[in-house]
């Protein structure tokens, strides 16, 4: 159902609110399915879709949401003995396209699925061109934290295993904030191959399963918060933060590159991997950077301001594309142009572009995993194409065509798993063709 390395950064932690939300959507795939006749299609071809829905539905309609962006007219749909049949136009210029089918049944209930198709994704690029002095600001951003001491504090716990070692990390981060993480490794062998695994979205504590399994199979693995925010707290210390002052942090100074939320996060991940690469147990040789979501995000980052990263596997990662409304497409979880209400939208807009992962990919220099699912709507395929084909370095991207952002990403799970073994073997990851 869910992916299990979605689990294990992190979207293990399902709320009820969030399983209030989800179970009717596994439903409604049960009900209605929506598909095109292959995933990739060149631009100027016809796209063909096919739609099947059960159970006691007294009209359907549908709407082709070009790029994502929900400015379509709903149109009737007839069915024959619960099945329809729809072409759409590529059209001339590469993105995507999403198609919404609602059904509606006696009693007023609705059922909605979605089918997605590439058009010429291998040719998307940024909605526009990174600032001319993207490099110069993230260079002193990192001369900057250089003059900060690592101060490493690992407070030895209980990992509940004889085989497998676990603590508590805090480390000295930027303008007096810290990073927190939790440290796992086998308590066998004295070199290990290093992972480091990325939080997705949210404000949660850190869950030990997250690290004992990858430990167990013997990596020196530290999965690290997103936030300046202790680890083992009670869960209503989380949701009082999640409902109070970091209920939007994405919000946070966001019209100014200075004050941005996202800038003691983004050095987090980078002080994450200068401490992994210290550390007189790790190898010297394989340091993985990995995550889902904001923790793909957060791994691409990485991978983009560490020289010591060796792999990064970034499932359905977020930050791509913030202005891609600009070209037509919807823009990724954070969508910055949405949190512009309060303050100047040109200033949240420039500064956005200094946080945009389409402007550190070419900055990645090691081997490259990325998962993209074709109907998921948080994290829209243009973007994360935008990203991934601004990589230089060996790359490979699975595509997903049932996945939305957290459902149906098998596909990437078979990858990853198999890029993990290579890697924690000191091999380099052989890529699909």
């Amino acid at each position: 159902m869910i992916s299990p390395l979605l689990r294990r950064a992190g979207f293990g932690r399902i709320t009820s609110s969030v399983l209030a939300l989800l179970l009717p959507l596994l439903a409604q795939a049960q009900q209605l399915t929506v598909s095109s006749d292959r995933d990739r299609y060149r631009t100027g071809e016809t796209i063909t879709w096919e739609i099947a829905l059960t159970g006691d539905v007294q009209r359907s309609r549908y709407r082709l949401r070009n790029g994502g962006l929900e400015t379509a007219e709903w149109h009737e749909l007839t069915l024959t003995a619960g099945k329809a049949a729809l072409t759409t136009p590529a059209g001339a210029t590469p993105g995507w396209q999403l198609l919404e089918v609602l059904g509606t049944a006696a009693n007023g209930a609705e059922v909605k699925a979605f089918g997605g198709a590439l058009i010429a994704p291998e040719q998307i690029t940024p909605a526009v061109p990174a600032p001319a002095d993207f490099a110069t600001f993230w260079s002193a951003k990192l001369a900057e934290l250089a003059k900060i001491p690592l101060n490493p504090v690992a407070t030895s716990g209980d990992s509940g295993r004889e085989d497998v070692s676990y603590s508590l990390v805090r480390l000295d981060n930027l303008r007096g904030t810290h990073v927190e993480a939790q440290l796992a490794r086998p308590k066998a062998g004295k070199k290990l191959p290093a992972l480091v695994i990325f939080q997705w979205a949210g404000v949660y504590g850190l869950q030990k399963d997250w690290v004992l399994g990858r430990a167990a199979e013997g990596w020196l693995t530290l999965d690290v918060n997103a936030h300046d925010l202790p680890i083992g707290k009670p869960e209503a210390f989380y949701q009082e933060l999640a409902k109070t002052e970091l209920g939007n942090y994405p919000h946070i100074g966001n019209d100014d590159r200075e004050t941005s939320y996202f800038l003691r996060m983004y050095l987090a991940c980078h002080r994450a991997v200068e401490y992994m690469a210290t550390r007189p147990d790790w190898d010297g040789r394989t340091l993985v950077v990995m995550g889902a979501s904001q923790g793909g995000l957060q791994a691409l980052v990485a991978a983009a301001l560490h020289p010591r990263v060796t792999a990064a596997l970034a499932e359905v990662p977020a930050g791509s594309d913030q202005l891609g409304p600009d070209v037509g497409r919807l823009a990724a979880y954070p969508t910055q142009l949405n949190q512009a209400w309060d303050r100047d939208p040109a200033k949240v807009r420039a500064a956005s572009l200094y946080y945009d992962v389409v402007n550190f990919a070419p900055r990645i220099r090691c081997s490259t995993l990325i998962g993209v699912g074709l109907i998921d709507t948080v994290v829209p395929p243009p973007g994360v194409f935008a990203s991934f084909n601004q990589i230089t370095a060996p790359k490979e991207i699975v595509v997903m065509p049932r996945a939305d952002h957290m459902i149906g990403h098998d596909p990437y799970q078979l990858r990853a798993e198999a890029w993990l073994k290579e890697l924690r073997q000191g091999r380099a990851p052989q890529l699909a063709r």
